[in-house]
């Protein structure tokens, strides 16, 4: 029997390393192509490994927990039929995995002598057959001579019948499903063929919420808990402190009422050209932000010990709290889109994270960024800089509060926005201004038709 090595890819842009968070298969174990052998975790993403190879599992090579480099042989699978590289789906940032709602499209192409490369993969990790030209070709059906000119269809037979699933649902539905603690065979599906949606996971964690959060759960019997820092949280640790002890930061604050922003957004909400995209404050406050950054170029700048770069364009990073950590996201040139457009990447981005998908080429080269504390309840707060940017927007909760209009005190939709800012790069009177540019844009969102 040809034995075949899966060495750890690349996953992301140049990561050298990954730890083995939990494998899906064991020894013993028969699998098809495509399915998933393995979750590991990088230090920016959660990634879930498809097989290469239809076989059965000789051994596992890398025990759960352990970190191991790239290019390191994890697991070994032993199989009568060819070694065969997936086409889909796409893991890394070059090459987005794009899934239609109602069928998934895969491609097989059957691996050639050289060593195979899994698309998405880069190139560093790749996989390893043991299996010689001579029977590769046997097992296709292809003329040794011809074996590395003419790709064969992989046969139906090739993909083992106890591969098969109960539960329709893509990798990225079964990674929100795992975050938010759902168990899928108790999901009702509602896509097209019967298949799982997000909205679906989304509607029975919420039903599920009800009956978790009736009681206050019981300290755990361990006195302590040790969690080991390693992944998304020590990469969060490593970004923080580098930002904190190398930049100076300064923070500005400023209340404003927000009535006009509240008004607008419901216009917006009403308006058919929005149907169906989310339209929240965050939108409004994204918008305010581009039109200061025009006017306060300095903000948006990167600081070197030789030169300070003044970006001309806005890659606007979002803070998003995903059930691993904190992910920045950014949207590239933000500043071209227009309201819609920019609504549309907003809740693209937002979805993205929650599921467990963003890639590391959208958290790379941000501008400027905003964390959006108010979804949590916070008023204001004082950011720390994602590293390599000279300022963060800090948007508070908006809630009615008694506000003097014209002398008279009166009950209006209230905010506070704070800014934080690198103080190499921007003095305390731009700091000003952009807030106040900022500010100004919430009170009368009607100034951005300008």
């Amino acid at each position: 029997m040809a034995e075949s090595e899966f060495l750890l890819p690349d996953v992301g842009e140049g990561l050298t390393e990954a730890e083995i968070v939990s494998w899906k298969v064991k020894p013993g174990d028969t699998v098809a192509l495509n399915q998933v052998l393995v979750e590991i975790e990088t230090a920016k993403s959660l990634v879930e490994l498809p097989s290469p190879f239809a076989g059965t599992v000789s051994s596992l090579l890398v025990e759960e927990g352990q970190t191991v480099d790239v290019g390191t042989p994890i697991i070994i699978v032993g199989s009568g039929a060819a070694a065969v590289a997936e086409v889909a789906p796409r893991l890394n940032a070059d090459v987005q995995i794009e899934i239609a709602d109602t069928k998934d499209s895969i491609t097989h192409e059957v691996a050639e002598a050289a060593p195979a490369t899994l698309v998405g993969y880069g190139t560093r990790g790749h996989v390893t057959s043991r299996r010689r030209r001579g029977d590769l070709a046997a097992v296709v059906g292809v003329p040794a001579a011809n074996a590395a000119a003419r790709p064969a269809a992989v046969p139906p037979a090739s993909v083992p019948a106890a591969a098969a699933s109960t539960v329709i649902a893509k990798p990225p539905i079964r990674k929100l499903a795992k975050d938010l603690d759902v168990n899928l065979a108790e999901v009702i599906g509602t896509g097209l063929v019967g298949e799982i949606t997000r909205d679906d996971v989304v509607r029975q964690a919420k039903q599920a919420s009800v009956f978790r959060n009736i009681e206050t759960p019981a300290w755990s019997d361990e006195r302590e808990e040790k969690i080991p820092v390693k992944g998304v949280r020590k990469a969060i640790a490593t970004a923080m402190v580098q930002s904190a002890f190398t930049a100076p930061h300064v923070s500005v604050f400023v209340d404003i009422d927000a009535t006009r922003t509240m008004e607008f957004v419901q216009r917006l909400k009403k308006s058919t050209d929005f149907a169906g995209v989310r339209v929240s404050p965050l939108l409004i406050v994204a918008k305010a932000l581009i039109w200061a950054v025009r006017r306060n170029p300095t903000v948006n700048s990167s600081w070197t010990d030789k030169e300070i770069t003044v970006h001309h364009y806005v890659n606007l990073g979002i803070a998003a709290a995903t059930p691993r950590g904190l992910l920045v996201p950014n949207i590239k040139d933000a500043q071209e889109l227009s309201l819609l457009e920019l609504a549309k990447s907003l809740e693209g981005l937002v979805l993205t994270a929650r599921d467990g998908k963003t890639q590391p080429a959208e958290m790379a080269n941000g501008t400027i960024t905003i964390t959006n504390v108010g979804s949590f309840g916070m008023d204001t707060g004082t950011p720390i800089l994602n590293p390599g940017e000279a300022a963060i927007l800090a948007m508070g909760t908006i809630k009615q509060k008694p506000w003097i209009v014209d002398g008279e005190v009166r009950s209006r939709f209230v905010t506070t926005v704070a800014g934080s800012f690198d103080h190499r790069v921007v003095d305390g009177d731009v700091a000003s201004r952009f807030i106040a540019d900022v500010a100004s844009i919430i009170e009368e969102p009607a100034l951005l038709l300008d």
